[in-house]
């Protein structure tokens, strides 16, 4: 029993928000009954890559949580394309009821908004019925509110009670204003099927649209982020990292993609275009041609100009990022200055105890002599190119988001959730790494690099302390023990200029190698004390060959790898576009999807997630409130609240 004496400082700052008995009671009442409501269902996406409209897609569908209450719904009642139809609705209601409109006659418009309307409301209440009446409130649009919050408490049974909501269904298409109350709630399922999102990392490169899908994110309260490397990449960048804007730079134009750079963040690419031409207009780039994905329109002089800009920053990003790791040595990295190997009278580099040919050794800025030294256009170059990542408010607005709501690692429900490793020894035992003077291991290690990551944002350190935070980044994006890279290389360099794909490969660090051990994976969650009978690590970063008979889980179900390629760029080598896993009250779905092709095409035919496939272990018993993080912390506020109470009956307040 508490000792409510020794509380009473606290108590008395509780009772501001509780000043009566009355309104303890009321509050341990509500909280109780929230406790035994079904658990919310959690979505988790990984590596997005810019690909807006299947995010959208996933968002809009809830990866086929809604279709799978709409069926339980209507199951026997609708025919499969009716149910299909509805669906198509809810995911996208302004292309269906435009279609509508153009398509059918005022009369046979009029029974359609009736007959559609009363098919909604038992899915609204399907996909509501978990949440408590407040929550479901601050979830209406204003506009609908009574009249939705009146239709959700039909009762099915009362003779009198239902001519009242026929009433109200029969006004709402009198007045014209069947479509945009249509859309609201179709708007309000999408909200409410999915109740928290997991997004495991990389939501920048490769996809033309990664602003779109920050401008998206940003406006829900139920995210969540654990950093990926390419995120990091786009945080170093905006920090004003030199060697993370080149290659931000690098990579966005090696796809092409300099509608993200210009269009929706605003960088200025222009002193980059004219510097490029004037030291490479005679120069093919060939090497350096961008990557175009299916569906991507550029003319030959497009695709040359992108080619010349392309070689420009990669050259100068290897200059830079050499100078880094002179300046870093104890990142262990001196063997990736490659740009200082180069033979440049021969044009052949001395790797692996082998002499390689180059594909390209025409480097027009470099001074064979001092090859990591910038000249003084370069430094001019990517001095503006910095203010200009700088100075976008947009990106600064997402990063500062991505700070605000993201970190390392995540822990939740009694899932352990990271981008890509935790670096291990080769006998499975956590690995010290060294980060900015401290060697640690683990979720200290995590916790670490959090830190770490954010002091460059932070305007109260001292600038040494900020420049060591911001050379860091660089080293998170491709250092060997990096817990977003955790590879010994990142062969940038041979895959541009050595032929032989022999010198491409990557080698994994040993988590990659040990993930599939299920007593590997125990440990690990044991050493970031994840608790519970049904705990899992889920994480992306590497995608899963599916189309290779590839199984994204592992160590018996105790590990979830849910990066499926959801960029284009990854579709031949995956077979599939992504996965996403959804945990609701019952257990996990890992949803597999097909590629995604167009919104409209999804509006015309109908397309919907597909190749749902159910964990094999699922919870057993349908989860409630209580069973969560989130009802361990109720269960303390309502022990307060008691204590609270207590306080009142003895007088103490």
């Amino acid at each position: 029993m508490p000792n409510i004496e020794n509380d009473l400082r606290y108590l008395k700052l509780l009772q501001r928000d509780f000043p009566t008995i009355s309104s303890v009671t009321t509050e341990i009442i509500n909280l109780e009954a929230i406790l035994h409501l079904p658990k919310p269902t959690e979505h988790f996406l990984a590596d997005l890559h810019g690909e807006n409209d299947a995010f959208q897609h996933v968002i809009r569908t809830s990866s086929g949580n809604i279709r799978r209450k709409v069926e339980e719904n209507f199951r026997g009642i609708l025919t499969e394309e009716e149910i299909t139809a509805l669906c198509t609705l809810i995911y996208y209601p302004e292309e269906k009821l435009k279609a509508v409109r153009a398509t059918l006659s005022r009369k046979e418009r009029t029974d359609y908004y009736r007959l559609t309307l009363q098919r909604l409301l038992p899915v609204v209440r399907s996909v509501t019925h978990k949440y408590t009446r407040s929550k479901v409130r601050k979830a209406l649009p204003p506009e609908y509110a009574y009249i939705i919050e009146e239709l959700l408490n039909e009762s099915v049974g009362d003779r009198d009670k239902q001519a009242y909501f026929n009433v109200i269904i029969d006004t709402i298409i009198e007045t014209h204003r069947s479509r945009p109350f249509i859309r609201a709630i179709c708007l309000l399922i999408q909200d409410m099927s999915i109740d928290h999102v997991h997004i495991l990392g990389d939501i920048f490169d490769r996809g033309p649209s990664p602003h779109l899908i920050m401008d998206t994110i940003c406006q829900h309260t139920g995210v969540d982020f654990v950093w990926g490397n390419h995120d990091v990449l786009w945080m170093g960048a905006a920090a004003g990292n030199p060697v993370c804007v080149a290659a931000v730079l690098r990579l966005s134009l090696r796809y092409a993609n300099v509608d993200t750079l210009e269009n929706g963040y605003g960088i200025i690419l222009r002193q980059l275009a004219t510097f490029a031409l004037q030291h490479y207009s005679n120069d093919p780039c060939q090497v350096f041609m961008p990557h175009l994905i299916s569906g991507q329109m550029l003319s030959e002089a497009e695709q040359r100009v992108i080619a010349q800009m392309h070689k420009a920053i990669t050259i100068i990003g290897w200059k830079l990022e050499a100078q880094l790791y002179h300046k870093h040595p104890e990142w262990g990295m001196l063997d990736r200055t490659l740009i200082e190997q180069i033979d440049y009278v021969h044009g052949t580099i001395d790797l692996y105890g082998k002499t390689y040919p180059l594909i390209d050794s025409h480097f027009p800025t470099v001074d064979p002599t001092d090859p990591t030294r910038l000249t003084p256009e370069e430094q001019d170059l990517i001095a503006t190119l910095i203010h200009s990542f700088q100075s976008s408010e947009r990106l600064q607005r997402h990063i500062d988001f991505m700070l605000q709501r993201g970190r390392m690692h995540l822990v939740t429900n009694g899932n352990l959730l990271f981008h890509a490793a935790v670096p291990l020894n080769a006998d499975g035992t956590l690995r010290q790494v060294e980060c900015l003077g401290r060697r640690v291991a683990g979720e200290a290690l995590m916790e670490r690099i959090d830190q770490v990551l954010r002091i460059p944002f932070d305007a109260g350190k001292e600038l040494a302390e900020q420049q060591q935070a911001l050379d860091y980044y660089w080293y998170m994006w491709c250092g060997p023990d990096s817990p977003l890279f955790s590879k010994e290389r990142m062969t940038t360099f041979e895959r541009y200029l050595i032929a032989d794909a022999a010198t491409h490969a990557e080698p994994k660090q040993p988590y990659f190698i040990l993930r599939d051990d299920e007593a590997v994976c125990l440990r690990l969650l044991d050493a970031f004390h994840v608790q519970g009978r049904h705990r899992h690590i889920i994480n992306g970063h590497v995608p899963v060959r599916a189309g290779k008979g590839e199984s994204p889980v592992k160590a018996g179900g105790r590990l979830m790898v849910i990066d499926g390629g959801f960029a284009k760029a990854y579709h031949s080598q995956t077979g599939i576009a992504g996965y996403t896993l959804v945990y609701h009250s019952r257990g996990f779905d890992l949803v597999q999807h097909a590629p995604f092709r167009s919104r409209e095409e999804a509006v015309r035919t109908g397309a919907d997630i597909q190749g749902t496939t159910h964990l094999v272990e699922m919870t057993g018993r349908r989860e409630m409130v209580a069973d969560t993080d989130k009802g361990r912390q109720l269960q303390a506020q309502i022990a307060d609240l008691k204590n609270l109470l207590a306080a009142y009956r003895k007088g103490l307040l």
